[in-house]
């Protein structure tokens, strides 16, 4: 349900209902909201190298469930983590967060829980769970440097990755009359020219469709509706559409904003006019079994080496400086970064907007594109 995709590739540019405790079971003695309200220690001071050699002595096992919308899409971050840590077993799972946050909660209900990280869209679950004691409180290092906004005060979840959805196009396809930003996608030019991920499909396209109602008003919304736009399941199908050569624009995607004479394809930040941005929030579980390996994950996730790795140029640390031509994440104001946690956090308003943009947009259709996925993947 979300994208955080490879670090080193995002097509060359580059949730789940919040169910309180009654539905899946109370915390365990041991995981008391008491005990999780209780603020985490300093920060991590042991170099990567010690937590990885913490985490060999533990077993070498790390299981993630990671949000996003192909099953390939973190293979980038797989591929870093190896090349440093090559004798962790690494288990990788990506799906929509949507289904990985219930899917977890199912698996706390009957006692199977696989994932040791949780790296999800669906931020409100990050809330929930630190209220309900399920989450281990853990400053990794440079847990101070990140961005207020992107962590949580007592270590429960930080935010490894900043992410934008906003809209792009093929520079060859649109030519010298290309759209400025996204109050220009109705203009008739544009009819059948388009694809978006479905805006109620993907919690933060609704979010960045919701910032386009909201300022353009419904008028704009029924015109786009009469574009003949091609919707398809996976905030990663706009990009792939336009970078085939399929369609001139995408409609609710990530990208790079970073100034590029080279990309085929451009990603659209137009200041005065709404895009999205958050932080990808992870954390570890409680009741992980490879903790002192989650430890090691996170802490690399958070270096400044990774960091510096971000393939949209952003990252969540106030100390790693963006490329020329981009500033940090959060010194946009049409990011809207805070609007976003408070949308994910009121379940019934996000339900609202889907069911309102399927009356103009028609249902979702087709298959999730990672799969489906089951119960226990990774076990």
């Amino acid at each position: 349900m979300s994208i955080f995709p490879s670090r080193r590739r995002v097509l060359a540019v580059g949730a789940g209902a919040a169910l309180g405790a009654g539905a899946f079971g109370a915390p365990t003695a041991s995981a008391s909201p008491a005990a999780a309200r209780h603020a985490a220690g300093a920060e991590e001071t042991r170099t990567l190298d010690e937590l990885y050699r913490a985490a060999l002595a533990e077993g070498g096992k790390l299981v993630v469930y990671a949000g996003g919308d192909t099953p390939t899409q973190q293979d980038g971050t797989k591929a870093g983590f190896k090349a440093r840590f090559p004798d962790i077993d690494l288990t990788l799972i990506v799906d929509y967060s949507k289904y990985h946050d219930v899917r977890v909660d199912n698996q706390f209900a009957t006692g199977t829980l696989v994932p040791d990280v949780v790296q999800l869209q669906t931020l409100q679950d990050f809330v929930r769970w630190k209220q309900q004691g399920r989450l281990l409180h853990y400053k990794p290092a440079g847990f101070s440097k990140v961005y207020d906004a992107f962590k949580d005060p007592q270590g429960a979840w930080v935010a490894t990755g900043a992410i934008a959805f906003s809209f792009l196009y093929g520079t060859a396809a649109v030519g010298s009359d290309a759209p400025r930003n996204p109050l220009e996608l109705v203009d008739p030019k544009w009819k059948g020219k388009i694809a978006s991920s479905y805006p109620h499909d993907d919690d933060a396209v609704l979010y960045l469709y919701k910032l386009y109602a909201q300022t353009y008003g419904w008028e704009w919304v029924a015109k786009l509706a009469a574009q003949d736009v091609r919707f398809a399941r996976g905030s990663n199908s706009p990009g792939e559409a336009v970078f085939a050569g399929q369609k001139a624009i995408g409609v609710g995607t990530a990208g790079s904003a970073v100034p590029s004479s080279s990309s085929p394809v451009k990603f659209v930040i137009a200041d005065g006019h709404p895009f999205m941005g958050w932080g990808q929030r992870m954390a570890i579980l409680k009741q992980a079994k490879n903790s002192a390996a989650a430890k090691l994950f996170l802490n690399w996730q958070l270096s400044t080496e990774w960091q510096r790795n971000s393939f949209n140029g952003w990252s969540v640390r106030t100390d790693v400086a963006p490329p020329a031509g981009l500033k940090p994440l959060w010194e946009y104001p049409d990011a809207h970064l805070d609007g976003f946690p408070r949308f994910m956090a009121d379940r019934a308003e996000v339900e609202r907007w889907k069911q309102t943009f399927a009356l103009y947009f028609g249902e979702v259709k087709g298959d999730p594109t990672p799969g489906r996925l089951g119960l226990h993947p990774g076990a």
